[in-house]
């Protein structure tokens, strides 16, 4: 593992790291197939870590999305990053296309949220 810690909490906000659809039991595990998929997985450990630092995805302001294939997945991804939150109350938020993402991942999401 990389030396950072998931979630750090201060002064009643929690900064999440970037997050991998990996499966949160076997690390090594295969990712799942697709960007729907893996963006439901990445969301679901965003859950874990905010639970552990006393958070949940309705306390989210902020998220910082990153995509390997933008043209093509940015649509699929919206659609179920959509279905997380009520309408009218998405956190603010910055969408990035990038060249690569560690093990081969399709997306990876990091957020801040209030405690």
């Amino acid at each position: 593992m990389a030396p950072f810690s998931h979630a750090v909490a201060a002064d009643g906000w929690v900064f999440v790291t970037g997050q991998m659809p990996t499966d949160p039991d076997d690390d090594t595990a295969p990712l799942p197939d697709g960007v729907e998929a893996q963006t439901r997985r990445v969301i679901e450990n965003l859950q874990i870590v905010l639970a552990g630092a006393g958070s949940t995805l309705e306390k989210v302001v902020f998220a910082r999305l990153y995509l390997t294939d933008f043209d093509r997945d940015y649509a699929a991804m919206n659609a179920v990053w959509r279905s997380y939150f009520e309408p009218g109350k998405l956190p603010a938020r910055t969408c990035i296309g990038v060249t690569g993402l560690a093990r081969g991942a399709l997306v990876e999401i990091d957020l801040v949220a209030k405690r």
